[in-house]
């Protein structure tokens, strides 16, 4: 085979893509939901239940799939998860009712719950530590990249022609990545097409003897882990509310009807993308101009995400939906921002024989939050309205940089930088 200079920035591309069919997948239901309330006759509070089935299945599985790919391999796990997420989305086309697509949303749970520790696994095997939060910035870009293309791009399956269909279409791209994966995927040892020089400059950042790993008792038992776990935690339920909720507030408070939310809804996906890659190329520029360290580069961008994320806490003194979506634009900006250095975080301290269940375990903690926040939504937002649970989104987050800040000792490098 060819070798191919810089081939670690093709494997984030690769991850990439693969992150933009599980979010294309993922957030097909939100863009779906004022038709699925009509055709299958559900109530908000449902609707939560749904949302809430792959929340559940996603933060009881994350940890499990994680451990799975440390076992198995990411080019053999990350590829099986791949044709499983795909299969249980175009299920979803056999809904007859609320609880049908529940079902079938607690299996696309299960399987998608292996796409970000599988991404920050590889990057954390084929990356020097210097370029870790721009690789990961530029693999969460799939997560806003698929959210922003889910809007034109199920609405127009679904009035060419029904939802049912929407999600078969948005199901099968997976399978497509899935056999790219794995015809493509090696570990930096193994890849036929890897330089030489490159292979040395990854060996470079890596211990001589690689260090054992740990179990998840003892990743669970560290402070390291609970010192980005509880930020990760009060992050989360942001972004899963503007994945499952945004369309939904659109059409009931704004009234804006399904072409409207297919023009705007993806805007604030677009501006997450942003913030998404200028967060990974933050921490290395604080690192370079001003001498920061490793970790506190990392803290000191999430600090200023958190305070950017008082913006869609505003977003009930909007006096217009084009001003609602304005704030939820800074709001994706700031909490990708956020997402991309916490999840840098746990590829810093943590091995990279250890990082995929670390990364589960962590993912976990924010799906638990992010879980009950939706239900949350399902139970009061018909009663005291949307603002004041988008307000409490931008205190989480506050709460979650001071959390980090007090937590600076605890968080050491795990390999020599």
């Amino acid at each position: 085979m060819r070798r191919i200079p810089h081939l670690r920035w093709w494997i984030v591309a690769l991850i990439c893509v693969g992150t933009i069919a599980n979010y294309l997948a993922r957030n097909s239901l939100g863009v779906l939901a004022p038709q699925l309330k009509t055709g299958l006759g559900m109530s908000t509070e449902q609707y939560s239940y749904v949302v809430g089935a792959f929340q559940l299945a996603y933060t009881v599985m994350q940890p499990v799939a994680g451990a799975i790919v440390d076992r198995i391999g990411l080019r053999t796990g990350f590829a099986l998860f791949g044709v499983a997420w795909s299969v249980a989305n175009m299920l979803h086309a056999l809904a007859a009712g609320w609880l049908g697509l529940a079902l079938f949303r607690g299996l696309l749970g299960l399987a998608e719950s292996a796409a970000v520790p599988s991404g920050i696994k590889a990057i954390a095997e084929w990356f020097p530590a210097r370029e870790r939060s721009v690789a990961v910035g530029w693999f969460n870009a799939g997560t806003s990249l698929g959210a922003l293309l889910a809007p034109p791009v199920v609405i127009a399956v679904s009035l060419w022609a029904d939802w049912r269909v929407a999600f078969i279409v948005t199901g099968a791209v997976g399978l497509l990545w899935a056999a790219a994966w794995y015809a493509f995927y090696r570990s930096p040892a193994m890849h036929p097409a890897i330089t030489p020089a490159e292979q040395a400059l990854i060996a470079a950042d890596r211990p001589a003897v690689p260090p054992r790993r740990a179990t998840a008792r003892e990743i669970l038992r560290t402070a390291k882990f609970r010192a980005i776990a509880i930020p990760r935690f009060l992050a989360e339920p942001a972004w899963q509310t503007f994945s499952f909720w945004i369309p939904l507030y659109l059409a009931n408070e704004r009234g804006m009807d399904l072409k409207q939310i297919a023009l705007f809804a993806w805007l604030p996906f677009l501006a997450a993308d942003l913030g998404g890659v200028l967060g990974g190329y933050f921490s290395p520029f604080l690192m370079r101009r001003f001498g920061v360290r490793l970790i506190q580069s990392r803290v000191a961008g999430i600090a200023l995400a958190a305070v950017l994320m008082i913006a869609p806490g505003c977003i009930g003194l909007a006096v217009s939906p084009y001003m609602a979506i304005a704030l939820f634009c800074v709001g994706g900006f700031a909490h990708q921002m956020i997402s991309v250095l916490i999840n840098t975080l746990s590829a810093d301290v943590f091995t990279a024989e250890e990082v995929g269940t670390a990364n589960g375990f962590i993912g976990q903690a924010g799906w638990i939050g992010g879980l009950l926040f939706s239900l949350l939504i399902g139970q009061l937002a018909d009663r005291i309205g949307y603002a004041p649970l988008f307000a409490a989104l931008s205190v989480f987050d506050l709460i979650g940089a001071a959390v980090l800040i007090l937590s600076l000792k605890h968080l050491i490098p795990a390999e020599p930088k």
